[in-house]
């Protein structure tokens, strides 16, 4: 995704009077006013990443870009408000309807106005791991499993299986074989317990942490005019913390992007 490139001149004037120059220095502005496209920018800890992320944003909207256009992924919640705030402060009113936050939050938000296509209610609700595990446990029961009569996993242990499958978006028999192979004798009873975790979810109208992700994968993915029109909507993706995303959402912002391209993915280095 990474290409190189030598930035020749930068803009001074801001329409709406940001002070580039004087809040940021080469390395920042190169980011900045990078052109659009596949970008990745690799950055060493101290190096002012959050701050050319931010100025961004900003000057996706000095130039014109609609805010409602521009969709930040952060690592927490607290980061996207943070950098959202300073993006007001140097823009004001117009950054109020940049889509900003986690990967989870942003799948909320794109799916509860389109759950529908993924065989959900708008009105899904999001279970934590108690209500999760609580949930597993009763899927056990409807696959008709003895978990007395062969050694079974816990609860936990299947949930855990499960998330590790989806975030790496491999087969469950994969990570059973590499991370539990000692269950293996029981694969095709996880199988069923994993299908029936499913079926339950779907018909309580419930989604676990992974099923936010996964699910807007799936509306993505299946191509139709509600998946296009979402894609076509985000029409630049800005991504910190590029280094610690998985397989999964790493599908997500590809998807995102298609048919335009536009991804600056932020990435930290230790040195």
């Amino acid at each position: 995704m990474a290409r190189r490139y030598t930035l020749k001149s930068a803009p001074i004037q801001s329409r709406l009077g940001i002070p580039y120059d004087k809040e940021l220095n080469d390395e920042q502005r190169d980011v900045v006013f990078s052109p659009d496209g596949p970008t990745l920018v690799i950055a060493g800890a101290g190096s002012g990443k959050t701050r050319a992320l931010t100025y961004r944003v900003a000057y996706l909207l000095d130039r014109g870009v609609a805010a409602n256009r521009i969709l930040l992924l952060t690592f927490t919640n607290r980061a996207g408000r943070q950098m959202l705030e300073r993006v007001g402060q140097l823009c004001g009113p117009a950054s109020q309807q940049v889509l900003g936050g986690t990967f989870h939050h942003v799948a909320n938000v794109i799916l509860k106005q389109h759950a529908q296509s993924v065989g959900y209610q708008p009105n899904f609700t999001i279970l934590d791991r108690e209500d999760a595990k609580e949930l597993l446990t009763a899927a056990v029961g409807d696959a008709n499993i003895d978990h007395r009569a062969r050694r079974f996993p816990k609860a936990d242990v299947v949930m855990d299986l499960i998330s590790r499958a989806l975030n790496e978006q491999k087969q469950l028999s994969e990570i059973i074989l590499r991370e539990a192979p000692h269950f293996m004798a029981v694969q095709q009873e996880v199988l069923a317990v994993a299908r029936a975790y499913v079926m339950r979810k779907v018909r309580q109208n419930v989604m676990d942490f992974d099923d936010l992700l996964m699910n807007l994968k799936v509306l993505l993915a299946e191509g139709g005019d509600v998946a296009k029109a979402v894609a076509r909507r985000h029409e630049h993706i800005l991504v910190d913390e590029y280094q610690d995303t998985n397989k999964l959402q790493g599908d997500i912002v590809d998807l995102l992007a298609q048919g335009h391209g536009n991804v600056l993915a932020l990435s930290l280095i230790h040195i």
